[in-house]
């Protein structure tokens, strides 16, 4: 597989530590409010990463934190805690909000069907492994403590930016416009790693630590989480391509620090979705989620369509039409796989020789959008219907779109539809049940002798670009 690399800004051969082993961390949500679709369209592709390693044959090791404590607003070390800012919207404690909105994050992907990681571990249950991180930074020189809080040290690196290059003179202290200054800091990028004195007195969740009692910052816990479940050596580290400065940044400044060795050789970061206005984000008021698309009436699934429609390291436009696109889209593929007939034999050869291809070409930067086309050029294969079906199965295995079990759900109901005009009349099309429906309708008009009805049926499908013919014991139709 090869697969582009931020650290490096190319594409790469993706190797691993251990050979067939792919140790994996993903930054998960702060649980202080709904995760929105934009924020869903990072956890869809890294779904669909880790489903494509399997199915390449590696043995994944996925972790995933929870944040739970010390996520500040700004992302850096400034502004409002978000969980704090959450149980005061809700006049909730912060641990009732965390598990309200962690449950919620949960059943957003359940309804997208992503995975649930091998490990998922909330900040506040790893506290001792950030101490002693912590304590052996300040042991080696690369932490210092100032106004009660512990820092971490960029000037002592030889290279701090790690995903865009800029000037070393910014670590200086107010070179960087437009954050607020932390005046115990030394240099503008160091960062807290431990919290005793701020300016939040009515911090909720504080722990003893060797500097007081106070809280983790929140680079710190994906660090202390990714080693104890993912081990010294990280494979593969994703997440949204504005955790990059500083979330990541600082992940592999205090990591490879206490580590002394290189930490994580591979990341992936998925771009934004934006809106027509701009980026998605909480903060504008009302927000995209998918409980509002179901509201809305689609299938959550579409929005993986939509997604996977595109490279991950594109930036997407949501808009409601482009949403509908897809929705289209994907009835009209679930219709045609429908439309297949499970009956036969599997040819082998034929499943093995499209297995072969969809893993070289979705190995290529993960790009799903050879994977949608994949689906239909397995769709127009010169094999029978069995071995169609295959094919299909095996790529959904990476895709996860339902497209057998929703496609076997709408063969059902045709046939039900079909059972229900009575006796042996007979449809048979594309498989689409509103079509079938339509079909069925003018029927049973004529069999009323509603015959002015039925013509406006017929009517209606021919707009549609349906021609029905009328056949012995049933009716045929076609798109024309």
């Amino acid at each position: 597989m090869y697969l582009y690399n931020s650290a490096t800004h190319k594409k790469e051969e993706f190797k691993t530590h251990t050979p067939g082993r792919v140790e994996m961390y993903t930054c998960g949500p702060t649980v202080y409010h709904f995760a929105h679709i934009g924020n869903l369209r990072s956890y869809i592709m890294e779904d669909v990463l880790e489903k494509y390693l399997r199915f390449a044959g590696y043995d994944v090791n996925r972790v995933m934190n929870i944040t739970d404590v010390g996520h500040l607003s700004s992302d850096a070390d400034t502004g409002e805690d978000k969980m704090l800012k959450g149980a005061k919207r809700e006049n909730k404690t912060v641990m009732d909000i965390a598990k309200f909105y962690t449950d919620a994050f949960f059943d957003d992907c359940r309804k997208l069907n992503i995975k649930t990681p091998d490990v998922v571990q909330p900040a506040t249950g790893c506290i001792s492994e950030y101490i002693q991180i912590i304590s052996k930074l300040v042991d080696t020189g690369y932490a210092y403590l100032a106004g009660g809080n512990v820092y971490f040290d960029s000037s002592k690196l030889e290279r701090y930016y790690i995903f865009n290059d800029h000037d070393e003179d910014d670590l200086a202290v107010g070179v960087r416009e437009g954050v607020e200054e932390d005046s115990n800091k030394r240099n503008k990028n160091d960062f807290v790693l431990w919290f005793t004195k701020s300016k939040f007195e009515d911090q909720a969740l504080k722990w003893d630590s060797p500097w007081g009692v106070g809280y983790p910052g929140w680079h710190i816990e994906c660090s202390g989480i990714s080693m104890k479940y993912n081990g010294e050596y990280l494979d593969l580290h994703c997440g949204g391509v504005d955790n990059a400065f500083p979330h990541h940044t600082n992940e592999i400044a205090q990591s490879e620090s206490y580590l002394g060795h290189p930490w994580c050789p591979h990341w992936f970061h998925v771009h934004h979705l934006n809106d027509p206005a701009g980026k998605m984000s909480k903060s504008k008021g009302e927000f995209l989620t998918v409980s509002l698309l179901e509201e809305k009436g689609y299938d959550p699934l579409a929005y993986r369509w939509f997604c996977l429609q595109s490279h991950y390291r594109k930036t997407l436009v949501f808009s409601w039409e482009n949403l509908d696109n897809a929705a289209a889209a994907y009835t009209k593929l679930l219709n045609r796989i429908a439309a297949l007939k499970p009956e036969g034999n599997v040819d082998q050869a034929v499943f093995g020789e499209y297995r072969e291809k969809f893993l070289q070409q979705v190995g290529n930067d993960l790009n799903t959008s050879m994977a949608v086309t994949a689906v239909f050029d397995a769709l127009k294969a010169k094999t029978n219907d069995a071995t169609k079906l295959a094919v299909i199965g095996e790529f959904d295995r990476v895709l996860s779109m339902s497209l057998l079990e929703k496609a076997a759900a709408l063969r059902e109901k045709a046939a039900q539809a079909v059972q229900s005009g009575g006796g042996d009349y007979v449809i048979t099309g594309e498989g689409d049940p509103e079509i079938d429906a339509k079909v069925l309708a003018r029927y049973e008009a004529k069999k009323a002798k509603n015959f002015a009805e039925a013509d406006r049926i017929r009517d209606e499908l021919k707009a549609q670009g349906i021609e029905v013919t009328d056949v012995k014991g049933g009716a045929a139709w076609k798109r024309v």
